[in-house]
């Protein structure tokens, strides 16, 4: 029988996982215990982490920008916290957005998850951070796996979704073994950095780009916990986002979701969907090309205004 990309791809997080016995700067140091909550009602956004109840247990939020501006959630990639969405967050956090940043499960103070999970759990989570803008729609951005979750959002919540911006947008094509391989083991701090760094650029990034910008900042059980949540939800159960509009933002040299992606979403989602091509950037695109997500991404929002 034939394996699942995400089955497989689990399978090899598992082999490694059973051997780590190490903390590090890369994601595996103990977490500080959870402080005193914020309430959601707060009117004042301050640059620092709301802790939100969750039926799963707390959520962190990363909240900033003008209290009443345009909510903006922004998740992820596969294994990563908030921390990659800095740049953006300050950029959209000067037009005047609302920027709200769920941690994934197991990553800054957000509660860990024991046992089995699925995408429309880890949605629910996500949407935990709405509590900060109650009665309003937002924007969602996700970024690699991230787009996964933000399309399972829309489809489970259309009313509260006013539209969905994906960077990366895996699913349907697979990678190839090499480059899978190169993904797991851009998660192993048991490789010497120099050598960890050429699977981290093989996977994420263009030739040519430097990957140390993503050094540090890998959670491997994260990252299984989510793949297990991949391979528990069918691709058609979150692929069209509903009937929500969608921006695409394709990276051309992408290896981890190719090309071909955007092009069989575009087909599916007709009008509904745009897609952007980037230059110069593989599937990490934040860090690789900024100015020109940050560009992209504020015209579609100024567009969903009509």
């Amino acid at each position: 029988m034939r394996l699942s990309d995400s089955t497989r791809r689990r399978a090899l997080f598992l082999g490694f996982l059973a051997c780590l016995a190490v903390t590090s700067s890369m994601g595996f140091a103990q977490r500080p215990a959870i402080d005193q909550k914020t309430s959601a009602k707060e009117s004042v956004v301050k640059e620092q982490g709301r802790l939100l109840d969750a039926p799963r247990g707390v959520i962190e939020v990363l909240d900033n920008g003008p209290a009443h501006g345009e909510p903006i959630i922004l998740l992820p990639s596969l294994g990563r916290g908030a921390g990659d969405f800095n740049d953006l967050t300050r950029r959209l956090s000067a037009a005047g957005y609302r920027v709200l940043r769920p941690q994934p499960r197991g990553i800054g103070r957000s509660a860990v998850h024991a046992g089995p999970q699925t995408l429309a759990e880890l949605a629910d989570d996500a949407m935990v951070a709405m509590m900060l803008v109650p009665n309003r729609q937002a924007v969602v951005v996700g970024h690699a796996f991230g787009n996964r979750v933000a399309r399972m959002m829309a489809t489970r919540y259309p009313a509260r979704i006013r539209g969905v911006v994906l960077l990366a947008a895996g699913g349907k094509v697979r990678m190839e073994p090499d480059i899978e391989e190169a993904l797991v083991k851009s998660f192993d701090p048991t490789i010497a950095e120099p050598q960890r760094l050429t699977y981290v650029a093989k996977a994420f990034f263009a030739p040519g780009n430097d990957p140390a910008v993503w050094r540090d900042g890998w959670f491997a059980k994260v990252a299984e916990g989510q793949i297990e949540a991949t391979d528990k939800t069918p691709v058609d159960a979150w692929w069209k986002a509903s009937n929500v509009p969608v921006l695409v933002m394709q990276p051309l040299q992408d290896v981890l979701a190719p090309p071909e992606n955007a092009e069989i979403l575009k087909r599916d989602g007709g009008d509904r969907v745009s897609v952007v091509y980037i230059d110069g950037a593989g599937h990490a695109l934040l860090p690789e090309q900024p100015e020109a997500v940050a560009k992209h991404l504020l015209d579609y929002l100024r567009n969903l205004r009509g």
